[in-house]
């Protein structure tokens, strides 16, 4: 991480995205406190499209029923495994 004032990164603006894109991590302060972070773009990606899964991932027709056992163990009742 470098960084640089705000005067260093008007007057080295080249220098500095040559500096990021090359993984340097820029920090532009102004009267010595970090301000801005310079990073390399990162094209927006589509979002994808709902259901793209669909029929390859198996879920139960019970996968949301409650159970019991399970609920008591998280209440502090029920019958522990012994380890």
């Amino acid at each position: 991480m470098r960084l640089v004032n705000m005067h260093e990164a008007k007057s080295k603006l080249s220098k500095l995205i040559k500096e990021v894109l090359a993984g340097e991590e820029i920090i532009i302060a102004k009267a010595g406190k970090p301000v801005a972070k310079l990073v390399p773009y990162r094209p927006h990606l589509e979002p994808r499209p709902f259901g793209g899964y669909e029929n390859q991932i198996y879920i139960p027709p019970d996968f949301d029923e409650t159970d019991e056992e399970i609920v008591k163990l998280f209440e502090g009742q029920g019958e522990r495994l012994s380890s």
